[in-house]
């Protein structure tokens, strides 16, 4: 890249023009924006949005994104859930590369929960360090894939990934998917 930017993607289906300017507005002061619009991506949501981070899920990339940015961009998820209401009207899928990447997908119904996991995806930094360290983990993880759990209020890892297999979790032991 001759301009130095890093590039991340967005990929929507459902989404406003307006919506997506915005989202394009704060990702590109810091990366090369690619955004492609899908014809459907998930015939159970209104709308979907899946953002593609180059850098690693860490303290270092909110610092250096700034966490005002940060933010905003949360504001406009928070918005677009109330503009679409409760059910299965948004899914916002969010992915950092790193190793492992990380991935987070947020499509709980209820817009009160859809918030406060938003507000609760920061503090996964924090955890991280002990979910990547737990005894019946597979070897050789390369992305960990969060859900929210509105039961426990918290945000859970869902699905594991290694190079040529797919792990969930079934009564606290990973569990190979075929």
């Amino acid at each position: 890249m001759s301009d130095g930017f890093l590039t991340a993607s967005v990929e929507y289906f459902g989404v406003s023009p307006w919506e997506i300017e915005i989202v394009h507005e704060l990702f590109s002061d810091r990366f090369r924006v690619e955004q492609t619009q899908l014809e459907e991506s998930d015939p159970d949501f209104v709308s979907v949005l899946s953002l593609s981070i180059p850098l690693e899920f860490s303290e270092e990339f909110f610092k250096w994104f700034e966490y005002k940015r940060w933010d905003k961009v949360k504001f406009l998820l928070k918005e677009m859930k109330r503009r679409r209401g409760d059910d299965k009207a948004l899914k916002v899928d969010i992915d950092f590369i790193g190793v492992p990447k990380i991935g987070f997908t947020l499509d709980v119904p209820e817009r009160s929960w859809f918030d406060n996991a938003l507000e609760k995806m920061d503090f996964v930094i924090e955890l991280l360090p002990f979910h990547l360290n737990f005894e019946n983990a597979p070897h050789g993880i390369s992305k960990i894939l969060y859900k929210f759990d509105v039961e426990t209020r918290k945000w859970k890892m869902h699905t594991l990934y290694t190079k040529d297999k797919r792990f969930v979790l079934v009564n606290n032991s990973w569990k190979p998917v075929t």
